[in-house]
């Protein structure tokens, strides 16, 4: 019975991790890419003067900070519930050995 929760729990937390990723996909694709090629275009000359410096500027100190912080903090996210997976995972191993070391000794007994 605790071998089929653990592995409920275990395609959970994978649905869990792959979501993560593709929420970043999204925050990269559809915000820090666009924000990236906006401020090339912009110093590559599409718009000049005051009004284009002040853009680029708000994107390069603002916007794109941000976005980049939401970006690491799923990455940090993703990397810390893979640990916490690997964590479970290495001590089942350990209790199932234990388990099974435990059961050589009871049927040496009997």
């Amino acid at each position: 019975m605790f071998g089929i929760l653990l592995r409920l729990a275990r395609q959970v937390v994978a649905g869990v991790m792959g979501q993560l990723m593709q929420q970043m996909n999204i925050v990269q694709q559809q915000a820090y890419r666009p924000m990236q090629m906006m401020v090339q275009q912009v110093v590559g000359g599409v718009w000049v003067g005051k009004g284009a410096d002040a853009f680029v500027q708000e994107v390069q100190s603002l916007m794109m900070p941000n976005t980049d912080q939401i970006i690491q903090q799923i990455t940090r996210t993703h990397r810390d519930i893979q640990r916490a997976v690997d964590i479970i995972d290495r001590a089942d191993r350990q209790v199932q050995q234990r388990v099974n070391a435990l059961g050589d000794v009871f049927n040496a007994i009997f």
